[in-house]
């Protein structure tokens, strides 16, 4: 028998035992929820030109710009299920190429962690930023183009420290008054073109004008939908936001940010954020779109304030909608895709050298000085382009990034065959790849269509990019959640 002693021993051997066991089973189950934990951080960083003049770009011709007229942006958002970290980031700009954007990826990558595969950055689209990407008569502005990488590395830093407990979810609001068609099916010979296009017989015009007789039709459909991905604090107020619309650019006078930032900034007025708010507003597919119907029986009055206003109205309708989680898995994926360049004849760049050679010392300054440079500068390019689309899950909906001015159709065609629901797509993302305009649309011609560094893939590259992009959404929906770290 054992003794009192030995069995008060026994009994505190035993109590023991129990209670490891109940620590052990607190750490698994607190483990568990720690990697559910869903966080969230953001944060913008200012990326103005430190010096001025700069060289703009968008335009046809280059512009040097002299004032800020309001300061631009690099807007993050880090998001972080406990097994995956991601990163998306809105930049004030035109376009970026992708190895710029890179460059940037691998230095935020070293400060934060977040693999460059898991990092997602797009352009606005705004006419009124710096040039770091050469397009049509506008060349590099080289200091700002050194000075950008960093900067938006710093963004994605910084948004990485803000980190914290968060719930997330998305909601589709519509503004159906700021989108409009800007490419128009004309009548037979009434369209312009261009002797160094590589095109012929050009049936499509880009903006023909309020109720010109001579344009029959839009050529192709709309996209009002205005996506809202938002995420609150635990207790409910919010962090940051992500918006989504399909609509060219408004206007602005260079250097500003266009309409992109006010949404930003109005969104943040409605929801009564504070000032740790993030807002991050993306383009999404309005290569063929502007905010003009050139068919309205009143030409319509607009400003950078009444579409800015529209839009935000449009998001904070569907904020209000949002059905928030408390965590939600994040898959991401990408994928190169090579494709051809349609290049110049040896006949077209024969005919198209004594133009270049007319203005050596100078810019170009004529659309066919432009169109001849162009060709010239085509043909001492590779004969093939690699372009990097990704696609994200976040929950049950899906993001898809491409690196070009997406038409219209595309991103609905990609919307209605995701498996994702719903599902939006950003432009401009990871690169600066040019127009992709659809097959049928390539045989109007037009400008989108028209030869050049901004458009120069082959015709049935939209075909192979949007086929790409929902493989990658069907993978990142059936993907499982991977174990968390």
């Amino acid at each position: 028998m054992k003794t009192d002693s030995q069995f008060c021993r026994c009994r505190l051997m035993f109590l023991m035992l129990i209670g490891a066991a109940h620590v052990a089973s607190g750490t698994r189950a607190f483990a568990a929820d720690d990697a559910r934990m869903f966080r969230a951080g953001a944060a913008a960083v200012d990326i103005s030109p430190q010096k001025l003049p700069v060289i703009i770009n968008g335009n046809m011709t280059e512009v040097l710009a002299t004032e800020i007229n309001d300061r631009l942006h690099a807007r993050a958002l880090v998001l972080d299920d406990g097994a995956t970290r991601i990163a998306i980031v809105i930049v004030d700009s035109c376009g970026m190429p992708r190895a710029l954007l890179d460059d940037a990826k691998r230095l935020a990558e070293k400060a934060t962690g977040i693999p460059t595969g898991r990092m997602l950055i797009a352009a606005t689209h705004a006419h009124s930023a710096p040039s770091v990407w050469p397009a049509l008569g506008s060349d590099v502005d080289v200091d700002y183009a050194r000075f950008l990488p960093g900067e938006i590395a710093q963004a994605i830093t910084e948004a990485n420290k803000q980190l914290a407990p968060a719930r997330i979810g998305l909601a589709i609001g519509r503004d159906e008054v700021n989108v409009g068609c800007r490419r128009w099916l004309m009548r037979p010979d009434a369209a312009p073109t261009n002797k160094f296009s590589g095109k012929k017989n050009d049936l499509a015009q880009m903006h023909p004008g309020f109720q010109n007789p001579k344009a029959l039709r839009a050529t192709g459909p709309v996209d009002p939908e205005v996506p809202v991905l938002a995420v609150q604090t635990r207790d409910g107020r919010p962090l940051a936001t992500l918006t989504n619309y399909s609509m060219h650019y408004v206007g602005a006078k260079a250097i500003s940010a266009d309409y992109f930032a006010v949404v930003c900034n109005k969104l943040q007025a409605l929801l009564k954020a504070e000032s740790g708010y993030v807002g991050l507003h993306s383009n999404g597919t309005s290569g063929d779109q502007w905010l003009m119907d050139y068919n309205l029986p009143v030409r319509r009055e607009y400003s950078i304030d009444s579409v800015a206003t529209d839009v935000a109205q449009a998001a904070f309708e569907a904020y209000r909608r949002i059905e928030f989680k408390n965590w939600a898995p994040l898959v991401m994926e990408e994928r190169l895709l090579e494709v051809g360049v349609r290049m110049p004849t040896a006949d077209e760049v024969r005919e198209a050298r004594p133009v270049v050679d007319g203005f050596a010392g100078r810019k170009p300054k004529t659309l066919e000085e432009v169109y001849a440079r162009e060709t010239i500068l085509l043909s001492e390019m590779p004969p093939t382009r690699e372009l990097k689309l990704q696609a994200m899950r976040i929950g049950e909906f899906g993001i898809a990034a491409i690196p070009n001015e997406v038409f219209a159709i595309s991103g609905l065609t990609i919307k209605r065959r995701s498996p994702l629901k719903p599902t939006f797509t950003i432009e401009l993302a990871n690169g600066c790849e040019g127009y992709i305009p659809p097959p049928d649309q390539h045989a109007l011609g037009g400008y989108e269509t028209w030869r050049a560094r901004s458009s120069c893939l082959e015709e049935r590259a939209e075909v192979k990019i949007v086929s790409t992009v929902l493989d990658l959404l069907d993978a990142v929906a059936q993907k499982s959640q991977p174990a968390a770290k």
